[in-house]
């Protein structure tokens, strides 16, 4: 990937645009909110033939969010100036709403639930992005507002039905989108435009605010160039919405290593006009896993490809139907034909209510045998078996667009989790990715997966260009991001880096200090990790910085989950008889949601 913190002057910046380098140069005041947003706007004129935007990037709608930056604390935004763009069938108040069906529009009062929790964190919606109609489809060409053209070869198709919101983010027009995945929409498009593509368990994130497809199987996503930034949305997006009667509780667990890697053992896996390169890429990808150090188990993959078939040619199908039905049969002619045939097989003769408890009860045994199989596991497949040519989806919509669901239609049906990563690319410019899966609630199963994966080809920490005037310092409490001291970090002018997990061997107490904060000790025995947050001070400001730390707290070596050993906050062992541990807890932006402090 390109330096994507660079910027050169004016409002150039580089094409792929990060939530951590933004916040760099916001820091270093090298740039300004509205310079970004200029900037992104002259993007979407220039690429307004790709049809990224139903409604695109506009001066005149942003200007208030620009304002409201003037009026917030930054201290407590984690995602200030940032700028994302969100899938047209997600409400933004004051934007129109038309799941890319002109007749169906409407103009909501509110924000979407994840769009409003965005919002508060101070980032800015710049626009509603393209996508395949009432998201039925992962091909990217089912609008009538136009194909979306791949972000690399415009003659290949985006991949849908968040196509825009991919493209978006490709195209550094959005350091990050919101998509939807029903069937893979979430994912597919990711794979397609080199992108990470995080889809949480079902209910994590609230669809209160999202048009409907397959209400029961809907999720709200996010596509990032860095896996970093989507599990910072993941972390703001993450709660419990009262009004939204599918929404629940799936707290974040810290990252741990899964048992095994389930990876298929069968190998004819891939299609299309890039089959060959795509069985290259994927045996690229196994080299990598296999380097993780994680037991690799070979499955049958038959189980998923089952699961996947009950979501179009079973009654499951008809709850699309039963979402859409009453608007397809009272606005003859607003919809497009292959889009209604789909919705309309929803609606056959061959689907009563016998076939959908049939459907049903059928999924129960999948999910059973799921569990079982992927218990502590993730599960490994290619994010798509094949790419197309636009031509080629224009010759066969139905066909093309099933082949693409054949490793993701099967996902939400089990309620996994699920995070797309890039890969080594097939062939030049043309992407290919992996997905790692795993059981509801298990995100931090994946998501040490994936932080490996994306690792072994760009080191974390390795990349970090720590110069000799400058230092990295682990930190666990209120200096982290979004708390009270963030401002003596950014007074000390430190940059965050990444976040990270301790070695096991430490444990975490609760201070008697006002405001409370946290004491982290190192042990001999009965420790655990701990979460972290890495800065990176000038050592100019280090020196002042440690002298103004108070007892019982302190600066000494900090043991990371990987072994290095970096400053950072400990605190004096002498106290922790008096105070209450909390290690439980695994970190303080766990201890303060709890306990509400």
């Amino acid at each position: 990937m390109e330096n994507v913190c660079t910027f050169t002057g004016k409002a150039s910046l580089s094409k792929s645009l990060t939530i951590t380098c933004l916040i760099d140069l916001y820091q270093e005041q090298r740039i300004t909110p509205i310079q970004v947003i200029e900037e992104i706007i002259e993007r979407a004129n220039e690429d307004r033939e790709m049809n990224i935007w139903i409604e695109a990037p506009n001066m005149e709608r942003i200007a208030p969010y620009l304002k409201r930056l003037e009026a917030i604390d930054r201290a407590n935004c984690p995602l200030w100036g940032i700028p994302f763009a969100v899938k047209d069938n997600i409400d933004v108040a004051g934007y129109p709403t038309t799941a890319a069906c002109p007749d169906f529009q409407y103009v909501p009062k509110e924000h979407a639930f994840v769009v409003q929790k965005l919002i508060d964190a101070g980032a800015i919606p710049v626009g509603k992005t393209n996508l395949d109609q009432f998201a039925t489809g992962l091909v990217g060409t089912r609008s009538p507002y136009g194909e979306t053209h791949n972000a690399l070869k415009p003659e290949l198709i985006s991949g849908g039905s968040s196509s825009g919101s991919s493209v978006a983010v490709a195209q550094g027009q959005a350091a990050f989108s919101l998509g939807t995945d029903t069937a893979g929409s979430g994912r597919v498009p990711a794979a397609l435009n080199r992108l990470v593509g995080f889809k949480p368990s079902l209910g994590a994130w609230s669809v209160g605010g999202v048009v409907p497809a397959s209400a029961s199987i809907d999720c709200v996503t996010v596509f990032t160039n860095q896996l970093q930034d989507a599990l910072t949305v993941d972390r703001i997006v993450r709660f419990v919405n009262e009004q939204d009667s599918w929404s629940k509780a799936v707290p974040l667990k810290p990252r741990q290593a899964p048992l095994k890697l389930l990876i298929p053992e069968q190998t004819d896996l891939f299609f299309g006009p890039f089959e060959a390169e795509y069985e290259q890429a994927w045996e690229r990808a196994l080299r990598r896993i296999e380097s993780l150090g994680i037991p690799i188990k070979r499955i049958d993959n038959s189980l998923f490809g089952e699961a996947a078939k009950l979501l179009y040619d079973s009654a499951w199908v008809s709850e699309r139907w039963a979402s859409l039905g009453d608007f397809v049969q009272n606005h003859p002619g607003s919809i497009l034909a292959v889009t209604e045939l789909i919705l309309r097989s929803g609606a056959g003769k061959d689907y009563d209510a016998s076939s959908v408890f049939q459907a049903m009860h059928l999924l129960q045994q999948y999910k059973r045998k799921t569990a079982l199989m992927m218990d502590s596991a993730v599960l490994v497949l290619p994010t798509c078996g094949g790419t197309w040519r636009r031509e080629d989806v224009a010759r066969d919509p139905l066909n093309t667009n099933r082949e693409l669901g054949r490793y993701t239609n099967h996902c939400n049906l089990l309620d996994l989790c699920a995070i797309a990563m890039p890969g080594d690319d097939a062939a030049e410019d043309l992407p290919f990715g992996v997905t790692f899966f795993a059981l509801s609630g298990h995100e931090h199963l994946t998501k040490y997966v994936a932080e490996k994966f994306e690792s072994r080809n760009s080191p974390a920490l390795e990349q970090v260009s720590v110069k000799t005037e400058t230092t990295l310092v682990a930190v666990c409490g209120l200096h982290m991001r979004g708390f009270p001291l963030e401002k003596q970090m950014q007074a000390s002018g430190a940059r965050f880096v990444m976040e990270t997990l301790t070695a096991p061997n430490y444990r975490l107490f609760k201070l008697d200090s006002v405001p409370a904060k946290p004491g982290m000790v190192k042990v001999t025995e009965g420790g655990a990790q701990l979460q972290l947050e890495i800065w990176e001070m000038p050592l100019s400001a280090f020196g002042e910085f440690v002298a103004s730390i108070p007892a019982p707290l302190g600066i000494g070596k900090v043991e990371l989950e990987d072994g290095r050993e970096i400053p950072g906050f400990l605190c004096e062992a002498y106290v922790a008889d008096s105070l209450c541990d909390i290690t439980a807890l695994v970190g303080w932006r766990n201890a303060v949601s709890v306990t509400g402090q």
